[in-house]
């Protein structure tokens, strides 16, 4: 004999009398499309009693990630990623000493010029 439990064998725990049209599975929605730049479908369910100004424009479409938007004919752009730069292409882009230098010597004047205080000699 068990005691101490008062859950019954094979029940679930917190299951109680309410049923689907208790927790809203069957309150009136309605189906909006969005389409994202490749031209995937994504639909969202929104409650019908929803005002039209609560419905957002642009959602996330799951299978490509990018924006969706309501109109199938102009959807959001395909947004610009820049590619992967490698550790090299950086070394490459680098300053000479002489324009590190004159940035540096720039940067200083400014910092000097924000605090009120001459340059030392």
């Amino acid at each position: 004999m068990v005691s101490g439990n008062s859950a019954i064998r094979g029940s679930r725990v917190g299951a109680g009398p309410m049923g689907e049209q208790d927790r809203g599975f069957h309150a009136d929605r309605v189906a909006i499309s969005y389409w994202d730049a490749q031209g995937n479908e994504v639909v969202r369910y929104f409650a019908a009693n929803l005002p039209e100004e609560e419905i957002p424009e642009i959602v996330d479409s799951p299978s490509t990630g990018l924006p969706a938007g309501r109109d199938r004919e102009n959807p959001p752009q395909v947004s610009k990623l820049e590619p992967y730069k490698t550790h090299l292409a950086y070394v490459k882009e680098r300053r000479t000493e002489e324009e590190a230098a004159a940035l540096l010597e720039e940067a200083l004047q400014q910092l000097r010029a924000r605090r009120g205080t001459a340059k030392p000699e």
